[in-house]
C-alpha cells in the first residue's frame, strides 16, 4: 500500500509538471488568451520612441510605431509596444491584447534585437544599431546558439516527463525504477534549460540601464524581462525533480 501511495504521488508530481510544459510550449504561438498570457521574454519598447526624440532633439522622431495591429511584422511596417518570445515564435503587441506573430518555427531563436529592427524604417534601425551595440541585447549570435539549446533541453525534458507519468502507471518494479530514472534525466534537462534562458534574460537585462536624459528624468531606452513561461519551466522542474523520490520509493517498496 505505501508503494501504491508514493507511486499516486509521484504520478501528481509527474502531471503537473507535464501540464506546465504543455502551456510553455504553446506561448505565443498565436494571440489568443492563454498563449498571449504566456512567454519565455518580454521586451517593452514603448520608451523608445521618447528616448529617441530626447537624444535627436530638435530633430522630430515620425512613423517610429505603427498603430495597426492587423500590420505584418518584419517589413519595418512600424515598431511595436511590446515584443514576447515564446519556443516556437514571437509576437508584437500594439497593446496588451492587439498584435500579431511570426511564422512558429521549431526551435525558434531568441533574437530581440532582429525582431524590433526589422519592424523599424531604416533611417532608425541604423540609429538603433549604434545605440545598442556592444551590448547582449545586441549580440544575435549569442542570444540565437543559447536560445536555440535551450529549447532542444526542454523538449527533451518534457517528453521524459511525459514518459515518466505514463510508465509509472504500470504497476511493475521495472516501470517504476524507469520513472524514476526518466525523472532525474527530465530534471537535468529542464534545470539546464531554465538556467539558460534565465542567464540569456539577465544579460539581456543590461540593456535597461542604457537611458537618455530629459529634463530631470531618465529615460530608460528598451525595458527586457522575464516572462511567465521561464517561471512555469522552473516549477515544473521543481515538481518532476520532487517526484524523483517517490518514484525511487515505489521501486523499492512496491511488491506487485
Amino acid at each position: 500500500m505505501r508503494g501504491e501511495l508514493c507511486v499516486g504521488f509521484a504520478s501528481v508530481l509527474s502531471f503537473v509538471a507535464l501540464l506546465l510544459l504543455i502551456f510553455v510550449h504553446v506561448g505565443q504561438i498565436n494571440t489568443s488568451t492563454v498563449p498571449r498570457g504566456i512567454a519565455m521574454a518580454k521586451v517593452n519598447m514603448s520608451g523608445y520612441g521618447q528616448a529617441l526624440a530626447a537624444a535627436f532633439n530638435p530633430d522630430p522622431i515620425n512613423d517610429l510605431y505603427t498603430s495597426n495591429a492587423s500590420a505584418p511584422i518584419g517589413v519595418q511596417a512600424g515598431l511595436r509596444q511590446i515584443y514576447e518570445f515564446g519556443l516556437y515564435s514571437h509576437c508584437a503587441y500594439v497593446n496588451k491584447t492587439a498584435g500579431r506573430c511570426s511564422n512558429t518555427t521549431v526551435a525558434n531563436k531568441f533574437l530581440p534585437y532582429d525582431a524590433v529592427i526589422s519592424d523599424m524604417a531604416m533611417n532608425y534601425s541604423q540609429a538603433t544599431d549604434i545605440i545598442l551595440k556592444g551590448t547582449t541585447f545586441h549580440n544575435s549570435g549569442y542570444l540565437g546558439t543559447q536560445s536555440k539549446a535551450a529549447y532542444y533541453l526542454i523538449l527533451l525534458g518534457s517528453i521524459c516527463t511525459a514518459l515518466a507519468l505514463f510508465t509509472g502507471v504500470i504497476k511493475r518494479t521495472v516501470a517504476f525504477f524507469i520513472s524514476s530514472s526518466l525523472a532525474v534525466l527530465g530534471s537535468f534537462l529542464l534545470l539546464v534549460g531554465a538556467a539558460l534562458w534565465t542567464v540569456m534574460i539577465k544579460k539581456t537585462e543590461a540593456v535597461n540601464d542604457k537611458t537618455v536624459t530629459l529634463g530631470q528624468s531618465a529615460i530608460p531606452i528598451i525595458m527586457v524581462s522575464a516572462g511567465p513561461g521561464l517561471f512555469l519551466t522552473w516549477a515544473a522542474f521543481a515538481c518532476l525533480a520532487v517526484s524523483i523520490v517517490p518514484y525511487m520509493l515505489s521501486c523499492c517498496t512496491f511488491r506487485g
